[in-house]
């Protein structure tokens, strides 16, 4: 019995192997190819203990369908997205299930020129026919199988993304998390002048140390303590399959992704004045205030990389960010990176002559986030009657429903959106002192929380 909800809104994620395993995966495969009707894949995979059997199932499965497939072996999700369009490519699949714990894993599948699928558009058609066992039968033989290596071609894309001849010699500590970050980096830091202490570089899908996942600040412990200990200008993470990273200053504090938007983004209009960002409707509105303040035009978007990465190719953004780690560029085939965020931020340090910390200094002292904060309630039904709630307890100020409801008022704001996959509200809020954020902020989960 295969369950739907490994079927996600922007993947194929579950537990190994009552979840997902090699006969799933291997229907998955066959079904990704027969959707795509695609003749020439391109498949990667993270380095989870299972991955290499999840991998090659769905290599025998895309085959059996009667597609060629390139096998690039280990890699970050984002180089899968450049082998993908480098290689001009029908699809491309990464087996990954990105930040979650040891035990999961799971299938992002992109079609021609990286566009993700999604449960809106390509994943929901693959759930039905493997659910239903609806596979139409191959018309074309079985396809060849190859492998190829994409790492030169990859690291000279993202290099070119900043002129490296201006880099400072910085104290870096970096954390892949023995995840995948840890085989990239060095191809990209040691063509930097700076310093590097390599934490967790050995790819390991036991996750020895801590999970990939930097958003749980246990998970940052060892970061943390290694910077303040070698008094590192700045600490790098990354998640599993490492197409995010994470920022923390030399002073040890974590830094939200909405203010390393706000930062990437002006290191993006200082080189090309008046282009447009787009950001999430979570974001602290430090995003925009930068932008405006240097001549760009910023567009506030709903929350997931298939709906930023559809605008971005309406409006030809030059850049995007989520509040979670997620950084997109145009110029990356409007996909998420997550070492081009790492060296444009190095990048914007050494232009300025200022630390990470005094680069962040001027949004700490005028904006004041509460972080996402997650209340599970006890049913489905209970959600839309908590949106219901806050929509009228907040009728008087600009509100919209881009994603979930958002409410303005002119020193504070939030968003409360649904996840997609349980019955969870998110809050995100942010007020122009700290004593009103912690006072609204309380206001708000008071609502959501009742009983």
């Amino acid at each position: 019995m295969i369950s739907p909800d490994i079927f996600k809104a922007y993947d194929v994620r579950g537990v190994y192997p009552n979840e997902l395993n090699e006969d799933i995966a291997y229907k998955i495969g066959r079904a990704y190819v027969a959707y795509l009707n695609a003749t020439r894949i391109v498949v990667s995979r993270d380095m989870r203990v299972s991955s290499p059997t999840i991998c090659a199932a769905f290599i025998e499965g895309a085959r059996t369908q009667g597609a060629d497939v390139v096998d690039i072996g280990m890699a970050a999700s984002d180089m899968l997205y450049f082998a993908v369009v480098a290689g001009q490519y029908e699809g491309g699949a990464q087996i990954t299930a990105s930040h979650n714990p040891k035990q999961y894993n799971g299938i992002k599948m992109v079609r021609r020129e990286a566009h993700p699928l999604s449960g809106d558009a390509g994943i929901g058609e693959i759930r039905d026919m493997v659910i239903n066992d609806t596979i139409p039968a191959a018309t074309r033989p079985k396809g060849q199988l190859t492998s190829d290596s994409v790492i030169d071609g990859y690291t000279k894309t993202v290099m070119s993304f900043i002129d490296a001849s201006v880099i400072k010699p910085y104290n870096v500590v970096l954390d892949a998390g023995c995840g995948m970050g840890g085989m990239v980096a060095p191809h990209l830091f040691d063509q930097l002048p700076c310093k590097t202490t390599r934490l967790c570089f050995t790819p390991d899908g036991t996750f020895p140390t801590h999970e990939a996942n930097p958003l749980l600040e246990e998970n940052r412990a060892d970061i943390t303590a290694e910077v303040i200990a070698s008094k590192a200008d700045i600490g790098i993470a990354w998640d599993g399959d490492a197409d995010r990273c994470f920022f923390i200053d030399g002073t040890g504090e974590f830094i939200a992704g909405d203010f390393i938007t706000a930062l990437l983004a002006e290191a993006f209009l200082l080189k090309f004045p008046g282009q447009k960002i787009i950001y999430d409707v979570r974001a602290s509105f430090a995003v925009k205030d930068i932008v405006a303040a240097h001549g760009g035009t910023a567009i506030m978007n709903k929350v997931g990389h298939a709906f930023i990465k559809a605008t971005m190719r309406q409006e030809n953004a030059i850049f995007g960010g989520e509040v979670t780690g997620h950084y997109y560029f145009r110029d990356y085939y409007y996909c998420d990176n997550g070492f081009i965020p790492a060296l444009l931020i190095l990048e914007l340090m050494s232009k300025k002559g200022k630390t990470l910390h005094e680069l962040l200094q001027p949004l700490r002292e005028k904006y004041f986030i509460s972080g996402e904060i997650n209340t599970k309630m006890a049913h489905m039904n209970l959600v839309q009657a908590r949106l219901d709630a806050l929509a009228k307890k907040y009728a008087d100020a600009h509100t919209y429903a881009i994603d979930g409801f958002s409410a303005e008022y002119p020193d504070w704001h939030f968003n409360v959106r649904a996840s997609n996959t349980e019955p969870l509200l998110r809050l995100n809020l942010e007020a122009t002192t700290p004593a009103l954020m912690e006072q609204k902020r309380d206001e708000v989960l008071a609502i959501i929380r009742q009983s």
